[in-house]
């Protein structure tokens, strides 16, 4: 019956194929033993021939080229690796961190970009991009000229500290003319810094070590000028000035690396001197000292208050 006359008979939208029109449908299975006529088709990677379903496998019909599609696949995948670099995903120690030293943020990657400052050179997340967010005019540009700008650093800090050490000691001595003339004021005066001071209350009192502890204001920023600290004899100064910044909540990049520049170091008043990170603090330190943070003065060195 014609197509036409189907489709009128039946009412449907669609109509059958006449018998000799199902030839152009799919393909025959290439197998000698089969030759199947199948509407999807498999073909063969390895001898490109067309196979049925049950016939797909390279194993299932003895394909003549066995095994070809995988040494040609083996090929382009080690021709693709040693000329195409893979993607890699940014880590902590692959990627670019944020230049803030409380921000972890990686930048530069497919979702997070990164700002250069063209003041200090350095990169940012969005966050800190500002100048105002990541305290832009208290450092130094990277790639300033190190020689005369290390310098003049070295030349200011030194009489900033000859300066605050000369006034620290007048101080104490106008103080102790005054009215820290006997031991009994001296006792209540410590005994006023044992009641205010703070810290880790796991260590003995018999290892404690109570100090006034400040932050330098030229060289440094804090939301605490002073306060009342106490720490062990067995600590390091370098353990201290970490308890101590973030006491007074002071930017302490110490362990991020860089220059000295960006770095913290402590001042003793009563010893004239900035004292060295591996020094422990029952050598150096005595109940009711003064210590100052202070950032970008270099080096220790020693005895700066004797002219």
């Amino acid at each position: 019956m014609p197509a036409s006359s189907n489709s009128a008979a039946t009412g449907d939208s669609f109509t059958m194929l006449p018998d000799n029109d199902l030839d152009s449908i799919g393909s025959h299975c290439h197998y000698e033993y089969c030759n199947q006529l199948d509407f999807l088709p498999f073909r063969c990677e390895s001898c490109k021939e067309t196979y049925c379903l049950d016939h797909r496998t390279e194993t299932a019909h003895a394909c003549p080229n066995l095994g070809a599609w995988a040494v040609a696949r083996r090929a382009a995948g080690s021709q693709y690796s040693s000329t195409t670099p893979l993607f890699q995903k940014p880590t902590v120690v692959t990627g670019t961190q944020c230049s803030h030293p409380q921000c972890k943020s990686l930048i530069h990657t497919h979702t997070s970009v990164g700002v250069q400052c063209p003041t200090c050179n350095r990169s940012y997340c969005l966050k800190h991009r500002l100048k105002e967010e990541h305290s832009c005019s208290t450092l130094t540009p990277l790639g300033a000229r190190p020689a005369a700008a290390g310098l003049t650093q070295a030349q200011k800090a030194l009489e900033r500290l000859r300066a605050w050490g000369k006034s620290k000691a007048a101080g104490a001595s106008t103080a102790t003319n005054k009215r820290v003339s006997s031991a009994t004021a001296r006792t209540l005066e410590l005994n006023n810094l044992k009641k205010n001071a703070k810290g880790d209350a796991k260590i003995p009192l018999e290892k404690r070590v109570y100090l006034h502890v400040e932050a330098e204001a030229s060289t440094t920023s804090s939301k605490l000028p002073s306060a009342s600290f106490f720490c062990s004899k067995e600590w390091s100064i370098g353990r201290m000035l970490d308890e101590a910044a973030k006491g007074l909540q002071v930017e302490n990049v110490n362990n991020r690396g860089g220059g000295e520049e960006t770095r913290l170091r402590v001042f003793h008043v009563e010893g004239g001197r900035l004292m060295e990170f591996s020094e422990k603090v029952g050598q150096g330190l005595q109940d009711g000292n003064t210590v100052v943070l202070l950032r970008g003065v270099g080096p220790a060195v020693p005895d700066l208050i004797q002219s």
